[in-house]
């Protein structure tokens, strides 16, 4: 993709400028596409012990001299309790309809998506709103029944906590693991930029799950990631 990867402390902050230290000297950055939450991203505003960020970000996002993408305050957008309501957004902001569907949700906060949920765990995966890396989740297809009674106890003592899918079928890839190449189940995630038009950028991540039958591609659960080509437009 043609963009430097970089840890916090690869960057300074300089006259409300960002910088980048390189072998021939310091580099100024424009665009930084983040991976670290809010709380790490400036010792100096947020949590003063992240070793993690870059003192004297935050100071240069104010005056407007870098971006952050995403900018600081988006992860509202990962609760998963928004998701249902993408299509009515899709309609509210672009009076459009969505060129692709939702997976369909069962919010389980509403008692008759909460019933469904329940009356159907052995083919649904059930995902806490607020959860990330694969955490705090059921994949009921792969799940024994010990698991779906406990997991059922608590989605009735906390029904608003959790959202429900059908369980996709994701396509494999050969995959190099240590009984040799073997089949893995992936996904992709695709960057879209948005300034004065959309873009695709040409690429993307592709997760992989290194464990055999695993539906879980998180890194943070035992998954990896693959080279993304786009060989033809």
């Amino acid at each position: 993709m043609g963009v430097e990867l970089v840890e916090g402390k690869d960057l300074f902050e300089r006259d409300g400028f960002v910088y980048m230290r390189t072998t021939r000297g310091p580099k100024r950055v424009d665009v930084i596409y983040r991976r670290v939450d809010d709380d790490f991203l400036d010792p100096s505003v947020f949590r003063s012990e992240s070793t993690l960020g870059c003192p004297g970000l935050m100071k240069a996002y104010r005056e407007g001299n870098v971006t952050i993408c995403n900018a600081v305050g988006t992860g509202i957008a990962d609760d998963k309790s928004i998701y249902p309501y993408v299509p009515q957004m899709i309609k509210f902001y672009l009076d459009e309809k969505p060129i692709l569907n939702n997976v369909p949700t069962f919010m389980c906060r509403n008692p008759e998506d909460l019933k469904y949920t329940l009356a159907h765990l052995g083919e649904l995966v059930v995902k806490e709103v607020h959860g990330a890396g694969g955490y705090g989740m059921l994949v009921g297809p792969a799940s024994t029944k010990a698991e779906i009674e406990n997991f059922k106890k608590i989605l009735i003592a906390n029904p608003s906590g959790y959202i429900a899918q059908p369980t996709l079928g994701l396509s494999s890839c050969p995959t190099y693991v240590e009984s040799g190449i073997a089949p893995r189940h992936i996904d992709l995630r695709p960057f879209v930029l948005s300034a004065k038009q959309v873009q695709m950028v040409p690429g993307g991540l592709t997760r992989v799950a290194l464990k055999e039958g695993s539906l879980v591609v998180n890194s943070s659960q035992g998954g990896g990631t693959k080279d993304t080509w786009i060989l033809e437009v």
